[in-house]
């Protein structure tokens, strides 16, 4: 791996008290080039712009795909990331269905480390807050013929973030996806790919002029079988049992989803990946047996639901209020990530 290091740090240059999610870039980034059949040699090169061409093969067919992951500056001075090699066995999945090809952990997990060694002082010390890592791989061949790439970049950037919702962890407001529709079975929903999320951003757009954080998304089949909370998954607590849709093949198989699941049932709760209706929401709802909701995801964390508007109608949740359920799973799991209780499930690589 070759490192070129920034002349200069741009780090004096922002603002740590108000950082926003994904606006500022630390001062290095990675990249190692896919050609003539093998993947290449590796580079660390100060973060700016990328030249290409607008024949780039990703900006007319999609094929790109990406992980989200954190790293915490822990209680102890050490610096963890959280779960990278399910992130990178997650990544490979995505690049297979995007028939992209793929690269060992040791070239994933060296530029990780040699990232953090170089930007350590993006990493925010402050809990609540972390350093994000994009990992992201994309066809750069220049061609406007349809057909897989010869050629893909594989880059890491990474940027310093505080929460992920500028409501930081009170409740948020969702509404139901009505006439949209996120993924289909069968299709890329259960990847992480350009295409899902460019597909998402009318309807995010509409739902935040009207007031609401994010979409609750629904099924394709039936516009009814809840799937998703915008990018993160979702949970319900009914008559005290932990619900969340099950994998169907439209739905992302969430690093911080597997992650509550695991701590709950080491917890002894009731847990139950199964469909679930929206009307069965709101039938809880009414009977006073709907106790909490929440979304996870990476750079959420754990997102706390308020409120559900669908059909003209609207579910109030615990008052809107954080629930005790969703308040515990994000103090034991940020325990964990910032060094602060034992990482008895080794989850975290110290780097």
């Amino acid at each position: 791996m070759t490192i070129q290091k920034a002349q200069q740090s741009r780090r004096e240059n922002v603002d740590f008290d108000n950082l926003v999610f994904g606006k500022e870039m630390s001062d290095h980034m990675f990249a190692m080039d896919f050609r003539d059949g093998v993947w290449g040699d590796s580079h660390i090169l100060p973060y700016g712009e990328v030249g290409m061409a607008l024949s780039l093969s990703a900006l007319h067919y999609g094929q790109s795909v990406f992980e989200g992951m954190k790293a915490f500056w822990g209680a102890d001075g050490k610096v963890r990331v959280f779960r990278p090699r399910d992130h990178y066995k997650r990544l490979m999945r995505s690049c297979e269905r995007m028939c992209i090809p793929q690269f060992d952990y040791d070239h994933f997990i060296s530029a990780i480390r040699t990232l953090m060694e170089l930007d350590r002082t993006w990493i925010p010390k402050e809990r609540g807050k972390s350093l994000y890592i994009r990992p992201v791989v994309f066809a750069i061949d220049y061609s406007l013929g349809l057909k897989p790439s010869l050629s893909y970049r594989f880059a890491i950037l990474t940027s310093p973030m505080g929460y992920y919702y500028p409501e930081g962890m009170k409740p948020v407001k969702l509404m139901t996806s009505g006439e949209y529709v996120r993924a289909v079975r069968g299709g890329v929903g259960d990847v992480k790919t350009a295409g899902n999320y460019a597909a998402s951003m009318l309807p995010f757009k509409e739902a935040h002029e009207q007031g609401f954080s994010q979409i609750l998304w629904l099924n394709a089949h039936d516009n009814a079988t809840i799937e998703e909370a915008g990018v993160m998954n979702v949970f319900f607590v009914i008559n005290s049992v932990l619900i969340t849709p099950a994998l169907s093949g439209s739905i992302l198989p969430g690093i911080t989803r597997d992650s509550v699941l695991a701590l709950a049932r080491e917890k002894g709760m009731i847990v139950e990946e199964r469909a679930i209706t929206i009307q069965e929401v709101f039938d809880a709802g009414h009977i006073g047996k709907l106790q909490e909701a929440f979304g996870t995801g990476t750079a959420a964390v754990i997102a706390p639901i308020g409120l559900i508007h669908h059909d003209g109608n609207e579910m109030n949740i615990n008052n809107n209020k954080i629930g005790p359920m969703t308040e515990m799973f994000y103090y034991d799991m940020t325990a964990i990530q910032y060094g602060e209780k034992e990482d008895y499930l080794g989850w975290c690589e110290i780097v």
